[in-house]
């Protein structure tokens, strides 16, 4: 990826510009001219001459979408001043309200996101806040040097400004906390929030930028360069960023590392600014000159076909097995790509391509006409063949591979235009979002109809989330997802829980970025700088205790600061390095192979793949397949080609059981299901063996619970209770056991009795289940 650049000129220093259009500029002279550029007809017109005394700083448009949602507001633009004023003004260039706002220069002006609110930064180290009509609502901060750059943080509550070589991060609410923390060794020049990724950006005189998280922890630092940083800003999708230096122009990845390096002949650059569609860039320049950019030399892959934007409107396909190329051509600028599952998406401005199979050249495309936004941020895949999901800043909508919309998510206070890939999962039959109003919140949708899952009730977490991902494999209720909270935790749950309170388990922790295998259940994750992979996750839920047998660990030693991985196909892993060059790393072929039999219930095949690979961690995955299928033979045998001995001994007992129900209740008692135990046995009938499985876990008042609310085997509680005491030589103390005690007689003859009958009515009455359920299999 580089920047392709072009020069147009002023007279005077250009202090700052704007894009109204994805293809139309603004920008501001000390000529007192503001010029509009149309990029589509090559195009400069004079807007407005400015006052002689009105020396421009900054401008900023009134954003034009609020929450995804277009606005009919007449657009205008804030334009701060040297003489400390501001000035509202209209798209033609009329100056609609002057207002003294500081003494000194106002250095930076900054509508928040939703249109509500209008900031300013001045040299005399005040921080203001106005309304949309100009009017002052408050002084945030006072302070005794210059603010030379602001920003809004993400939900428009919290304001980051510079003071100095420090950075302050304060929240509009009076008593909550302010974040300060030294940013830089020189003075603090620029800084810009991204509402995506919600990172932060600061360049300063010290010659560096740096990277940091929305709580002031550092993220990169760059090396120190030739100039000072004047400039510097996000791309809307927060994917990547540029920055600004004397005759210098860089493109960088959301990480900190460089993509490319310009050097264009434009003395200090003063102030970027993106295209909505995020595939422009503009700078003013201190020698008069405006700076253009566009980014090409995109790169997407997948398997053995790479495909490159050569040009703005040109894609390059290659096959690297034999070496052939195809070459596509659009009507119009491309905006966003994604390639998968041998399908290539490709947005422009106006509509989508979707191609189906390789060669790209021998199928035409399905077109999907784009009326939504001019902005594709996302593009997410479900294996085919299914659907794919475009998320852009007016929604999200499902479609098929043929181009027809499928579903279109929506709920309360949705704001698409935040979204990103590591908030957004798509699976075949689940669509996953974390909801950036409250981050501790997943909102599950049906993929198919659009519709909130179940009762509608999302999935919440203990903490706020940072990634989600959903499994691609399997029937939809055994749909999985996998989520990555704050403080770094891996949990897996189950999307459909039936009405239950979803059960989220941890199996990792120190997990940076994580990716499910494109054709089986397969997780993988970089963990404390090892890359981590779970063969079979879902043993957490049958047997927590044989997941650490399950894991596949490679030492993290040729891996770089950082490691994310971008994809996980087939056998291969792709990561990029904190450098930003890329690492392929393979995993065995196995477990995959082992979850295809498993899913097709070839139990015979899974042990012979076993035996011929003479791994452990495989005899582990398939002990916790056959205990999740309920396939005890197999996972008998497995569990003893990995020593657990005591596991054995409990699924020989499992076997022994002389009903179903008993045999099922055992099983979830094996995976640590009491509560599902306890009322499968209530459910048939059987109170003693729900009695009794209390007792064997010394639950002893739930035990008595049972026992006196149907009336039944109350002595046999009591008895097992004071044969327990004396062992380690304790005496009564529990009231009710006292209570009872006084008035039931202990018999352990007339209780084995009784115990010895209840399992012969079982035995029989599962004998008899048995002889009708063959009867009339032969009817």
């Amino acid at each position: 990826m580089r920047l392709k650049t072009s020069l147009r000129s002023h007279k005077e220093l250009v202090s700052c510009v704007g894009w109204t259009t994805a293809d139309e500029l603004y920008s501001c002279s000390e000529d007192h001219q503001i010029l509009k550029w149309n990029l589509l007809t090559s195009e400069t017109s004079l807007v407005v001459r400015l006052p002689e005394d009105i020396y421009p700083i900054d401008l900023h448009w009134f954003p034009k979408t609020l929450g995804g949602k277009k606005q009919n507001q007449t657009e205008i633009f804030v334009l701060t001043s040297t003489d400390g004023k501001f000035h509202l003004a209209s798209k033609m260039g009329r100056i609609e309200k002057s207002v003294e706002a500081h003494k000194g220069a106002v250095l930076a002006g900054r509508w928040n996101y939703d249109g509500t609110a209008l900031i300013t930064a001045g040299e005399d180290g005040q921080i203001k806040i106005w309304s949309k009509s100009g009017m002052l609502r408050s002084t945030l901060a006072s302070q005794g040097s210059p603010v030379y750059s602001v920003a809004w943080g993400p939900d428009s509550h919290r304001i980051l400004y510079t003071s100095g070589r420090q950075l302050v991060i304060k929240p509009l609410q009076p008593s909550a906390k302010v974040i300060q923390w030294k940013a830089h060794d020189g003075v603090v020049l620029k800084v810009d929030w991204n509402s995506v990724n919600d990172l932060i950006l600061s360049g300063g005189e010290d010659c560096k930028y740096k990277v940091w998280d929305s709580f002031g922890r550092l993220l990169y630092s760059s090396s120190s360069n030739d100039y000072p940083v004047t400039s510097l800003s996000w791309a809307p999708d927060g994917e990547v960023f540029s920055v600004g230096s004397f005759n210098t122009l860089r493109l960088c990845d959301k990480t900190g590392w460089s993509y490319a390096l310009e050097k264009p002949n434009t003395g200090s650059v003063f102030s970027l600014a993106w295209s909505a569609d995020g595939t422009q860039l503009a700078g003013a320049c201190g020698n008069g000159h405006v700076v253009f950019a566009h980014v090409v030399e995109q790169h997407w892959e997948w398997k053995n076909f790479v495909i490159t934007l050569t040009k703005r409107r040109t894609m390059q396909v290659r096959n690297v097995m034999n070496d052939a190329v195809d070459v596509l051509e659009f009507r119009d600028r491309v905006i966003k790509a994604s390639l998968a599952y041998g399908h290539l998406v490709v947005a422009t401005s106006l509509q989508c391509y979707v191609y189906v199979g390789f060669p790209l050249n021998c199928h035409p495309p399905v077109y999907i006409q784009y009326t939504y936004s001019t902005l594709i941020h996302c593009v997410l895949w479900s294996p085919p063949p299914r659907h794919f999901l475009l998320v852009d800043g007016a929604g999200l909508y499902t479609f098929s591979y043929e181009g027809r919309l499928i579903s279109s998510p929506k709920f309360p206070g949705m704001r698409a235009d935040i979204l990103n890939a590591q908030g957004v999962a798509l699976s075949n039959d689940t669509i996953a979002i974390r909801d950036k109003s409250d981050e501790k919140v997943i909102l599950l949708f049906d993929a198919l109809t659009g519709k909130a899952l179940g009762d509608g009730k999302p999935l919440t977490h203990k903490l706020e989330v940072v990634e989600v991902a959903l499994d691609q494999s399997g029937p939809s209720n055994e749909r999985k997802i996998a989520l990555i909270d704050k403080n770094r935790d891996l949990y897996l749950t189950s999307v459909r829980h039936l009405g239950r309170e979803p059960k989220i388990c941890k199996i990792g922790s120190m997990v940076h970025s994580m990716s499910w295998n494109d054709a089986a259940n397969i997780l993988c994750g970089v963990q404390d700088n090892q890359l981590t992979v779970w063969y079979y996750p879902s043993t957490v839920f049958t047997d927590k205790d044989l997941l650490p047998k399950t894991l596949y660990i490679r030492d993290g030693s040729e891996f770089s600061r950082t490691p994310h991985i971008l994809s996980y196909v087939g056998t291969k892993v792709t990561l990029r390095q904190g450098d930003g060059s890329l690492v392929y790393s393979s995993v065995p072929p196995y477990p995959a192979l082992l979850h295809e039999y498993s899913t097709s219930a070839r139990w015979e095949d899974a042990l012979r793949l076993c035996r011929f690979a003479k791994d452990q961690s495989l005899w582990a995955c398939l002990a916790g397949m056959a205990m999740a299928n309920r396939e005890l033979t197999t996972a008998e045998m497995a569990y003893a080609a990995i020593g657990e001995l005591p596991r054995v001994q409990y699924i020989n007992f499992i076997k022994e059981q002389p009903s179903k129900e008993s045999s099922l209740a055992h099983m979830l008692m094996f995976s640590g299901q009491v509560q599902e135990a306890e009322a499968t046995l209530l459910q048939a009938g059987l109170i003693y063996q729900a009695i009794q499985v209390n007792i064997d876990l010394f639950s002893w008042e739930r035990a008595l619970e049972l026992a006196v609310k149907h009336k039944t085997h109350v002595d046999t509680v009591l008895a097992y209770r004071q044969k327990f005491l004396q062992k380690f030589g304790r005496k009564e103390t529990n009231k009710r056991f006292v209570q009872y005690a006084e008035g039931v007689e202990v018999d352990w003859e007339k209780i084995q009795a009784k115990i010895e009958m209840e399992l012969s009515k079982e035995r029989e009455r599962a004998a008899n289940t048995s002889v009708r359920s063959s009867v009339a299999s032969r009817r």
